[in-house]
C-alpha cells in the first residue's frame, strides 16, 4: 500500500518532468495558438477535479450534519481561495507573457519568476492528491484507490503542457536546454511534496477530510479564474482557449466517473 500511495503522489511530477523535457526536442518557441489550447486544457482538468474528485466526496462526507452538511465544503472552499490569494500577494512570480512581476518585490532573475509562477499553480494540485490518498488511506468510502488515481493521472495530464509552457519560454531567453528543463523539473517537485505534507496533516486531523478536500479545491479554482483562463485569452481570441478547456474538462470528468 505504501509504494502504491508513493507511486500516486510522484504521477504528476512524472507529468510535469515529461512536458519539461520537449525543450530538449523542439528547436522553436511554443506557438501562441498551441500554448492557449494547453492553457485552456489544464483549465478544464483542474475545474473537473475539483467538482468531482474533490467538493462532492466532500459534500458527500458531511451528510452527517443534516442540513449543515455544506458547512465543511462551503468554508473548507473559501480558506482555499483565501490561502491562494494571499501566497499570490507574497510570492514573487511572472506569469506567462507578463511584463509586470506580482507578489512582493524581489531580485529574482524573470526565468526564476516564471518558475514560481507554475509553482504556485501546483502548490494546490499537489495538496489534491495529497487529501484523496489521505481519504484512501483513512478508509473512506467516499474515496477509492481507483479515484486517488484519476485525480492523479489527470493533473499529470495537464501538467505535461504546463511542463512545456514554463521550459520552452526560459529556454527563448537564452538559456541552455538543460537548465531550461531544470527549471519546468524543479517548478513540479513541489506537488509530491505539497501531497505528502498534506497526508501527514490529514492524518492527524482525519475528521477534518471533508473540508481539506473543499480547500484544495478553492485553492485550485483560484488558479484557474485568477491566472489560467486571463492567459489562454489575453489577446481577446479563446476559441483555442475554448475548445482546450472543453476537452481538458471532459477527460477528467471521464476518468473520475469511469474509475470512481
Amino acid at each position: 500500500m505504501t509504494m502504491n500511495i508513493f507511486l500516486g503522489l510522484m504521477i504528476p511530477f512524472f507529468g510535469t518532468a515529461a512536458g519539461a523535457a520537449c525543450v530538449l526536442f523542439m528547436r522553436n518557441n511554443m506557438q501562441t495558438l498551441l500554448q492557449k489550447i494547453l492553457l485552456g486544457f489544464a483549465s478544464g482538468v483542474m475545474v473537473a477535479a475539483s467538482v468531482w474528485s474533490l467538493l462532492i466526496p466532500a459534500i458527500d462526507m458531511s451528510q452527517g450534519y443534516g442540513k449543515w452538511a455544506f458547512v465543511p465544503a462551503a468554508s473548507g472552499f473559501a480558506f482555499g481561495i483565501a490561502f491562494l490569494y494571499g501566497l499570490d500577494k507574497l510570492i514573487p512570480h511572472l506569469h506567462l507573457g507578463g511584463k509586470k512581476p506580482e507578489g512582493l518585490k524581489s531580485g529574482l532573475t524573470r526565468n526564476a519568476m516564471l518558475s514560481l509562477a507554475v509553482t504556485l499553480h501546483n502548490i494546490p494540485e499537489g495538496m489534491a492528491v495529497g487529501v484523496v490518498f489521505a481519504g484512501v488511506l483513512s478508509g473512506s468510502h467516499e474515496i477509492t484507490t481507483a479515484a486517488a488515481y484519476a485525480l492523479a493521472t489527470g493533473i499529470a495530464i495537464q501538467n505535461f503542457p504546463e511542463g512545456a509552457i514554463i521550459s520552452m519560454p526560459v529556454r527563448s531567453e537564452r538559456t541552455g536546454k538543460a537548465r531550461a528543463f531544470l527549471y519546468g523539473l524543479l517548478s513540479g517537485i513541489v506537488e509530491p511534496i505539497a501531497a505528502f505534507f498534506t497526508i501527514l496533516i490529514t492524518g492527524t486531523i482525519e475528521k477534518a477530510l471533508p473540508f481539506l478536500l473543499a480547500f484544495a479545491a478553492g485553492a485550485m479554482l483560484f488558479v484557474v479564474v485568477e491566472e489560467l483562463i486571463p492567459e489562454a485569452s489575453g489577446d481577446g481570441d479563446s476559441d483555442g482557449a475554448t475548445l482546450g478547456f472543453a476537452a481538458g474538462f471532459l477527460i477528467m470528468m471521464i476518468l473520475d466517473v469511469a474509475l470512481s
